[in-house]
């Protein structure tokens, strides 16, 4: 007995009962109750009343009268149809008197057509024969079929109902897949949003749950763009929207999601909560490609694409007189994210670009075409530029609010920017900004021209960017914080990092960072101040970086941003940035390479290090160098085992025959 009683409780009998039961019974059973639902609210007004009860109780009254309308409407259509099946026999009867007739007269004549053609009466009833003899032959047909079809019919039946059920899911938990417990609340829907709220163990609202406090919706689920669902809901007494963030992991999981797919927030409306629940899976999917990496250009003032929103928006912000801040731990993103920035920036004609990076990184090197100013290191002499640069930036806002003035001007406008050449947009990103505001002697200067200029330059179109891995008012200074409009923070620790990114107050409001996952959500930032919404998560775009290689995706941005930039736009063209006026490709291989063959992917690499300077030579990966060898100089590299080596010697050979 003990050995049946084992062999009954072990995990494989209880899985192979619960797979027989689910596939063999469940399903079935599942599908059929599904299809015969379907059928009774083809056949009735039931979906209708269900749907009206639904917005009743929401208190929809405007969709409720819709659905009022709509109900009555299939009665009427329902009605007309009982009435015509009534008349269906007659119409049938006729139709098949009508059709016999009329082909028995077309084969009568086409008989009558054959019998003149070839003087013989027999060919008259040649057709109708013919005719008789195709349906005997059909008649014969069905006959042998007819019995594989009416044994095959139920099995086909049953197969189409397991296909329903199963992929309902409708099963009980004990049967369901893995033991798991399949919710029905994939597709939210207000009795799902009010079921989990009343499972999230909050004492306060269970109380009032049961008390009969039900859920009213000021916004009842929407399904937005295809991504997910928007709600707003309202909360019982003693219970506030703080409480319901700190159980989001709960709600996600009692909504069937991830934590990073639910994010409930503070409403406008006091006692309310805005709640977001994207589609399972969702936040898996990477953002779609950079859209101007191969071509367009960009507007400022209208906008410049940054990632995609949870909603699937692509998300666009104007940047004059939205200063901005990136924030969180190393390796996240920030850095990704002023590149970004920097590159739509870029791609306004009109616009110039400063950037200090107080860093020993080539982050911005591949810009520096673009950059009217341009200083990296981690030396005071990066420092003391920048302090210079905000003191012009300071005198600038001034100058300018005094040329808008006898312009008779409220603010730079891009038609007023492309008119007048000293009122073009400038943009000044300040990387690592910590290096900068930490600074023992320079720090605090520099802070107070920082948020003196931000505080005047709103109208004038001057733009002021920081990123920085620690939100310490010595990193960035509070003051900034609260001044910049566009605030993104990537993953972060604490909340006192995340309100030091996002604002006092961010955290408690359901605005967290905190969620996201150190080297899971590498990308995504919390943003706010780029759109109406309270807050938005980001997946940015990506500008693709090879810090093995060197190669630069921006270098291809720049080059098109320069052929494009205005005239009256200050940039680093000529000896400065591009000492070299022309090199020979072959010439420098024949230098770079040694005996052995190199794979051509680190080719690149050797190259710039010999000529940094050299623009091609920034933009050149492994394969458009073996594009250029083979269509300019005739020279085919080998795919051998997927490295494509190029081999010195194929190199110095065409060079003899070159310069011989």
């Amino acid at each position: 007995m003990g050995v049946a009683r084992r062999a009954v409780a072990h995990e494989r009998t209880v899985t192979s009962v619960r797979w027989l039961a689910r596939n063999l019974v469940l399903y079935v059973l599942a599908g059929a109750r599904i299809l015969v639902r379907r059928l009774w609210e083809a056949r009735t007004n039931s979906r209708y009343e269900r749907l009206m009860r639904s917005a009743e109780t929401v208190g929809d009254y405007e969709r409720l009268t819709e659905w009022e309308a709509r109900a009555e409407q299939a009665r009427e259509r329902r009605h007309r149809r009982r009435m015509e099946w009534l008349l269906a026999p007659v119409a049938v009867v006729h139709a098949v008197v009508v059709t016999i007739v009329t082909t028995a007269g077309l084969l009568l004549g086409l008989g009558a057509v054959l019998a003149i053609g070839y003087a013989d009466f027999s060919w008259l009833l040649a057709p109708l024969r013919t005719a008789v003899d195709l349906i005997a032959w059909v008649v014969w047909l069905l006959g042998v079929v007819w019995l594989p079809v009416v044994l095959a019919v139920p099995w086909v039946v049953l197969a189409g109902l397991w296909e329903v059920g199963r992929r309902s899911g409708a099963v009980p938990a004990w049967a369901a897949p893995g033991g798991s417990r399949v919710h029905e609340t994939v597709i939210v829907t207000p009795g799902g949003i009010a079921t989990a709220l009343a499972h999230l163990g909050i004492p306060a609202l269970n109380r009032a749950v049961k008390e009969g406090w039900q859920v009213e919706f000021a916004t009842p689920p929407v399904r937005v763009n295809r991504r997910g669902y928007q709600s707003t809901f309202s909360l019982p007494m003693g219970v506030t929207p703080e409480m319901i963030a700190d159980k989001r992991d709960v709600l996600a999981r009692n909504l069937v999601r991830a934590p990073l797919e639910v994010w409930p927030t503070a409403a406008e409306r006091a006692g309310y909560v805005d709640l977001w629940v994207a589609d399972q899976g969702s936040t898996e999917k990477p953002a779609p490609p950079y859209p101007l990496l191969h071509e367009g250009t960009a507007d400022l003032f209208a906008g410049i694409p940054l990632g995609v929103s949870q909603r699937g928006d692509v998300i666009a912000p104007p940047l004059p007189g939205g200063n901005v801040a990136f924030g969180g731990v190393m390796g996240q993103g920030k850095s990704n994210a002023a590149r970004v920035v920097m590159a739509g920036a870029a791609l306004d004609p009109l616009a110039e670009l400063w950037v200090f990076v107080f860093a020993n990184n080539g982050d911005f090197d591949a810009y520096r075409p673009r950059l009217a100013r341009y200083h990296r290191g981690v030396d005071d002499a990066t420092v003391v530029a920048a302090l210079e640069s905000l003191r012009a930036l300071y005198e600038e806002v001034g100058r300018r609010e005094a040329r808008l003035a006898a312009l008779g001007a409220k603010k730079v406008t891009r038609p007023l920017a492309e008119k007048h050449p000293d009122l073009r947009p400038v943009v000044a990103l300040f990387s690592e900004c910590h290096e900068l505001f930490g600074h023992g002697e320079h720090g605090k200067e520099a802070a107070d021209l920082a948020v003196q200029t931000m505080r005047r330059a709103r109208k004038t179109a001057i733009s002021l960017a920081f990123d920085t891995q620690s939100s310490r008012a010595d990193a960035i200074p509070p003051k900034i914080v609260e001044l910049v409009k566009i605030n993104a923070c990537f993953a972060v620790k604490s909340w006192r990092s995340n309100d030091g990114f996002l604002g006092d107050g961010s955290f408690q409001a359901g605005i967290r960072a905190t969620e996201l996952r150190m080297g899971k959500d590498v990308g995504t930032s919390v943003l706010t101040g780029a759109t109406d919404e309270r807050f938005e998560i980001v997946k940015w775009f990506y500008i693709e970086v090879d810090d093995d290689t060197g190669y630069d995706a921006a270098a291809d941005i720049i080059a098109r941003a320069m052929s494009a930039v205005h005239p009256a736009v200050k940039a680093q063209t000529g000896a400065a940035e591009q000492d070299d006026e022309s090199r020979d490709l072959l010439d420098d291989l024949g230098s770079v390479l040694g005996n052995e063959r190199v794979p051509a992917a680190d080719v690149p690499a050797l190259l710039r290090d010999l000529a940094p300077n050299w623009l091609p030579y920034r933009r050149l990966n492994g394969m458009r160098l073996r594009q250029v060898l083979e269509k300019q100089y005739g020279i085919k590299v080998p795919s051998t085992g997927n490295r494509y080596p190029i081999d010195p010697a194929a190199v110095r050979s065409r060079l003899a025959e070159r310069d011989g």
